[in-house]
């Protein structure tokens, strides 16, 4: 289950549901996407209430005139812009210059734009960044997810990634092309403007901070530590609709908000109201979260907390994302697996090893596939809320095919754990029946353990067979 393709980005990590302006980032293609936001979120008060700081307001305030009677503004694009409507280029500018002014990080250089309509965007998708989606990805990532019970068996993934792409993005930033896109057929109004605020945020972001350099958001990274990213990704999408709600606020013209209104009174998503329920509320994650995360930072201490937060002081983990409160301190005490893979046969190989996180262990709790084996949010919430650690690996038998889940939970305390193993037993009963006499749960074709390790630790394996399950249990109580 590779959050890359999961959420996607992940950044479709990642597209998102009713709560703001969304970007997702694809690693593998080096683009930041621009969901289209929510009408509700791009109220001034109803999403994010913000609150900046006296200094903020005041250089917001008075650094607007000297912006237009001194500072000289980078070299415009437009040698690389054929064909796009000066005025809209003029707009593009000013906007550059405005969220420049409300981030407080310098234009370095003018980046190219371009307007994609929505036909030209999904030849894009589907030749660019699901190009190097394969089949076999598909089918891994739907045998892994079914597992964990977020999707159902033989579930048409790719399909569902290429409608999603289509529907949802409002534009991107292509971070090898170092290129701005805003997708509309009906040139630049107040959602394409306010589209445009958001994603320069991330050309700032990556001028100042870079993505894959600095940062460590690449593809290779990202594979090794899932919830590392997830929280880098908060962190890039929250400090970005932060700094879109305060342009918003400062320099959107009335003109905008009529055009958001109109544009939302005839919009319809179809393909993400009927997406899978984990996904429809993953992609919200570094949204709503992350700008709940990057809110915190901010009224703390404003944009210089928040470019820390960018440097020497890196969120680490989604637990610190969702608890602002435990950043920077509280790092993950993830557990080391034994070789299960080894252990179990030559005939076996480890697919993957990652983290879950606190974030994915309340989605497994509450978002299954079916509705019948969902815990109620509040119960799920509190259950994943202890969360002080894990680690899964995912491995596959190459002679028959089968696959197992074996997770390795650490919980701050032994009450935490008690919490969340009777959290994960209620789930099992749901899911899978009454358990066993021997402790075992068997149903969907799955044979399921879970038991406790140490007060504070406990095991959750899921196999395709009663022998593999046996067999895995034995080996990481040893």
């Amino acid at each position: 289950m590779e959050k890359k393709n999961v959420i996607l980005v992940i950044v479709i990590a990642l597209i998102l549901l009713g709560v703001g302006a969304f970007f997702a980032i694809n690693l593998m293609r080096g683009w930041v996407y621009e969901r289209i936001p929510d009408p509700d979120a791009l109220t001034t008060h109803s999403y994010l209430e913000i609150q900046p700081t006296e200094t903020s307001v005041k250089e917001a305030e008075t650094t607007t005139q000297a912006v237009e009677t001194e500072t000289q503004a980078p070299e415009s694009a437009s040698p690389t812009e054929p064909g796009l409507d000066p005025e809209i280029v003029a707009q593009m500018d000013r906007i550059e210059e405005q969220v420049s002014i409300l981030r407080q990080l310098d234009i370095e250089t003018r980046i190219p734009r371009k307007i994609l309509s929505n036909a030209e965007l999904k030849d894009r998708v589907l030749n660019d960044f699901l190009e190097e989606y394969e089949k076999e990805d598909e089918i891994e990532d739907v045998k892994v997810l079914n597992l964990f019970g977020l999707l159902p068996k033989e579930f048409d993934l790719l399909d569902l990634y290429l409608d999603l792409y289509s529907e949802q993005i409002g534009g991107f930033y292509d971070t090898e092309e170092k290129t701005m896109y805003v997708v509309s057929d009906a040139g630049f109004g107040g959602m394409e403007r306010s589209t445009y605020a958001h994603e320069y945020v991330h050309v700032l972001q990556d001028e100042h901070f870079g993505f894959e350099e600095k940062l460590n958001f690449n593809d290779e990274a990202c594979e090794e530590d899932s919830e590392r990213c997830a929280a880098i990704q908060s962190l890039i999408e929250g400090d970005a609709m932060l700094t879109q709600n305060l342009w918003l606020q400062n320099y959107a013209t009335q003109q905008d908000y009529q055009d958001l209104q109109a544009f939302y009174s005839s919009y319809q998503s179809p393909i993400l109201d009927n997406a899978p329920e984990y996904m429809k509320v993953d992609f919200t994650f570094p949204y709503l979260y992350g700008a709940q995360f990057v809110q915190t930072l901010y009224s703390k201490g404003g944009y210089e907390l928040i470019d820390k937060a960018f440097g020497e002081q890196q969120p680490v983990s989604s637990e610190q994302i969702l608890h602002p409160e435990s950043y920077p301190d509280e790092a993950p005490n993830n557990p080391i697996l034994p070789d299960l893979a080894a252990g179990l046969g030559e005939k076996w190989e480890t697919r993957e090893e990652n983290t879950l996180g606190e974030w994915y262990t309340y989605l497994v709790l509450a978002k299954g596939y079916e509705s019948s084996y969902r815990l109620q949010d509040g119960i799920a919430f509190a259950a994943a809320e202890g969360w002080g650690g894990d680690r899964y690996v995912v491995l596959r038998n190459e002679s028959s095919g089968e696959y197992l889940v074996a997770t390795v939970f650490n919980w701050d305390d032994s009450a935490d754990a008690s919490e969340a193993l009777k959290a994960f037993q209620n789930y099992s009963n749901l899911r899978f029946g009454a358990v066993t006499a021997d402790g075992q749960w068997q149903g969907e074709g799955l044979f399921s353990s879970l038991y406790q390790t140490s007060p504070e630790s406990f095991v959750w394996i899921l196999a395709e067979s009663e022998q593999t399950l046996s067999a895995a249990r034995t080996l990481l109580q040893n």
